[in-house]
């Protein structure tokens, strides 16, 4: 073979109806990714998407290659250009206005080494077990609630809106020191942020009837969460208490304190990844429990089995679909020859429907066995808080099921449109409880 291996950019072009696919937000709302992605693995598992308007990019959709980029960070860095999908017009806007950085905020998801081990470190043992075993009681107190709220429903409700949204988030907001009156608050903010893209949760809907280069740039989301959380920084260094925002108020990095960006960021990463994830996998599990009664059956019968559809939960809705690396010098890579500064989107919905890891990948098993998921990630920006997330919802399944007698789908549930972080905003269900 000798050169004949490694074949030119242009002889990996994805198609341009697949690679619109991957951009377009309804297209994670309706399913249709799925069928991208199964073409993609099977054809064209790591080929260019070049389309007007946006920096061509790579697209990453097999779970061995997604683990190999994630492990090589040193090769492949989430910081030098965006980490999330964007288009050249918004990418000069943020530039513009950040001075030349890529990134409107500067959090764990944007940095490499040597700035990123060092400001993991500032809360990493936060959400380690033993710290987490600690507030077990806290959570399962807040799970109780969440499931008597439910069960007061009278049988039918909106599962996202009524269950799933709240008990995660009011996890974090302990955790991380902010009033319960604020939590409406940080729950809107945290959808407009993730649902920029989605009619219905976006601050500006009449935004999205425009064509991309057209838009107006919206920071306001990330100027109100910034507003809200300079204040709370200010009261916690004054007086320290024993919560995260005291810890990240209160921190130093190599002698010196956190800058307002690094500190606002870390903030804000906590209030928003730290539970609408965990909402949107708590919902994908239920919707799709509703769906298979055999599987709710199963689970039902044997408690020890919640880790396990804990897992597939996650698996099954992969909260975050992409994240985008680029490559820090020309590399062979998976047959590829990518060159440096080459943009790349890991598919991590994709990776979780892989037919060379997962057996019967489009269905949900509750005693999935292995399930090496790859939905938190790998390597080095492996999620700092999937201890905290799985065991929030080990804790609700177990205040849930022994008195859930039976659920079924009550109209059409839906997901939102986002290519970043999507999951069901709606899930009518009627319920008996025990």
């Amino acid at each position: 073979m000798g050169d004949m291996s490694v074949m030119s950019a242009a002889d990996h072009r994805i198609p341009q109806d697949k690679a619109l696919g991957l951009i377009e937000p309804a297209a994670y709302a309706d399913g249709r990714i799925y069928e991208t992605y199964r073409w993609l693995r099977r054809n064209e598992p790591l080929g260019l998407a070049e389309i007007p308007g946006i920096d061509p990019f790579w697209v990453v959709t097999r779970h061995a290659d997604l683990l190999e980029v994630s492990r090589q960070n040193e090769l492949f860095h989430s910081g030098d250009r965006s980490t999330t999908f964007t288009t050249q017009a918004m990418d000069r806007k943020v530039r513009e206005m950040m001075g030349g950085s890529p990134h409107l905020l500067r959090t764990l998801v944007q940095m490499d080494a040597p700035d990123h081990p060092k400001y993991r470190a500032l809360t990493q043992s936060w959400f380690m077990p033993p710290n987490l075993r600690g507030l077990e009681d806290r959570i399962r107190a807040i799970a109780r609630q969440a499931v008597d709220r439910m069960a007061a429903r009278g049988g039918r409700c909106d599962f996202v809106n009524e269950v799933a949204l709240h008990y995660p988030l009011h996890v974090i907001m302990t955790i991380l020191g902010v009033p319960e009156s604020d939590e409406p608050r940080m729950l809107k903010l945290t959808q407009e942020l993730f649902g920029a893209t989605d009619p219905e949760l976006t601050r500006d809907a009449e935004a999205l009837g425009k064509p991309p280069e057209e838009r107006e740039f919206d920071i306001s989301v990330i100027i109100d969460f910034s507003n809200y959380f300079r204040e709370l920084s200010e009261r916690k260094r004054a007086e320290p208490t024993d919560d995260l925002a005291s810890v990240i108020a209160n921190s130093t990095i190599d002698g010196q304190p956190i800058s307002d960006l690094e500190a606002m960021s870390y903030y804000i990463i906590v209030a928003t990844a730290g539970h609408d994830t965990t909402s949107s996998s708590v919902g994908g599990a239920m919707w799709a429990l509703a769906e298979n009664p055999e599987e709710f059956a199963k689970v039902k019968a044997d408690p020890s089995l919640i880790p396990s559809l804990v897992d597939e939960s996650i698996r099954w809705t992969t909260p975050v679909k992409t994240f985008m690396r680029s490559a820090t010098q020309d590399v062979e890579f998976a047959g590829r020859d990518l060159k440096k500064g080459d943009w790349l989107m890991l598919c991590y919905a994709s990776a979780n429907r892989d037919e060379a890891v997962f057996e019967e990948p489009d269905r949900f098993k509750v005693d999935r066995k292995p399930n090496r998921h790859a939905a938190f990630g790998y390597g080095a920006h492996l999620c700092l808080g999937q201890h905290l997330a799985k065991m929030e919802m080990r804790i609700l399944w177990e205040e849930l099921l022994p008195r859930l007698k039976s659920v079924a789908l009550d109209g059409e549930p839906a997901m939102s449109q986002a290519v970043f972080v999507n999951g069901p905003k709606r899930l009518p269900i009627r319920f008996e409880m025990a």
